[in-house]
């Protein structure tokens, strides 16, 4: 699984950025983690605001740090989609 966290390192991205490791690491799941800051990278997501979260290539969060919870549903719907269930 692929985690992308999108901000230009602000307390907010940094602060999405161990949720979303906490939360992978809870659930037992591989999951390589970036942080992109550059931000022409950032732009070619469809983002209104950072800090963002991207899971497996879409876009599951923008603009606003979301809690653990919404991130492990999101990290679990992603590997069920990842196995065919």
């Amino acid at each position: 699984m692929e985690i992308k966290v999108l901000g230009a390192g602000c307390a907010n991205c940094q602060r999405l950025e161990r949720i979303a490791r906490e939360a992978a690491a809870e659930m037992g799941v591989e999951a390589t983690i970036d942080h992109v800051t550059d931000m022409r990278t950032i732009m070619e997501y469809p983002i209104l605001g950072t800090p963002g979260l991207v899971i497996d290539g879409k876009v599951v969060s923008s603009g606003r740090v979301p809690t653990k919870a919404e991130v492990t549903t999101w990290i679990a719907n992603a590997a069920m989609s990842e196995s065919g269930a």
